[in-house]
């Protein structure tokens, strides 16, 4: 049987909002996100089929890809596909298939991403993704109480005014918005930084019950910057963070020097004979 074409965004005057994640479509970060959205513009809501936690910005090259409508998300009456693909799939998919929106937004995912926890969170390359493809994007994700439990309310609601605030005002270019909720109440938001928030690897090896080794990457949590002016600092504090991330990967101040001692094609011709 022939599946059904999927239903790309409407020709309305709405603004148009793509949401994904890494958590997957069933997640109750982007379902709550995405009730939140619909009151800002049209949303669609394109996710992995399962989850895809820290897949970094991986594109799916060596194999096809499923698009498939979801109704038994808990969407309601806004459209959900999911992918069955990393997070950056979901955003291409969901651009070259529904039309291209006027914001990328990522999360809420659970679990917070910042300092160096953005190299490899999927979350926050759905959103990098989405820059690449000429959209502003936004990625959120949220912290968890000490008893392991996820209050999405306060969240979501302050992403809906963000994302209405860079629907009206824009962003630089090459720059998305990476923001951290705190547990509990939330009591403002913050410009930050990123800090040094990060996940030490530890390797445990053990046997399975054949007796042959296979190993477990696991990993502790280390951040020393807790500055008023960091993601960490602000999230601790209770309040959400705000960090602008620049995609400019070329270190510009080190051109100048670099070039000073780099050899030519002569001394290079000279080495090879």
């Amino acid at each position: 049987m022939q599946s059904q074409a999927p239903t790309p965004f409407s020709k309305g005057s709405r603004k148009k909002i793509l949401i994904a994640n890494d958590d997957g479509i069933f997640s109750p970060g982007i379902k709550a996100l995405a009730l939140a959205l619909a009151e800002v513009g049209e949303v669609i809501v394109v996710a992995p089929d399962v989850e895809q936690s820290a897949v970094g910005h991986g594109i799916t090259i060596r194999r096809p890809l499923r698009f498939r409508h979801t109704a038994s998300a808990g969407f309601g009456e806004i459209a959900a596909y999911r992918v069955d693909g990393t997070p950056a799939d979901c955003v291409v998919l969901g651009v070259h298939l529904l039309g291209t929106p006027d914001v990328v937004v990522s999360g809420i995912n659970i679990g917070p991403n910042m300092g160096h926890d953005l190299t490899h969170s999927g979350t926050v390359a759905a959103a990098i993704e989405g820059l690449a493809l000429g959209v502003p994007s936004l990625a959120f994700s949220q912290v968890s109480s000490e008893g392991g439990e996820y209050g999405f309310g306060p969240g979501a609601a302050y992403a809906a005014r963000l994302v209405q605030h860079v629907l009206d005002t824009g962003l630089p270019p090459r720059t998305l918005l990476n923001v951290n909720f705190p547990a509990g109440e939330l009591l403002g938001a913050r410009a930050t930084r990123l800090s040094d928030h990060r996940y030490e690897d530890s390797l445990l090896r053990r046997q399975d019950p054949e007796g042959k080794d296979y190993y477990w990457v696991a990993g502790t949590i280390r951040a020393e910057d807790v500055g008023d002016d960091t993601d960490n600092g602000a999230v601790l504090a209770g309040y959400a963070s705000v960090t602008p991330v620049r995609l400019e990967l070329t270190a510009s101040d080190l051109l100048k020097s670099l070039a000073v001692g780099l050899p030519n094609t002569v001394e290079l011709g000279t080495v090879a004979g």
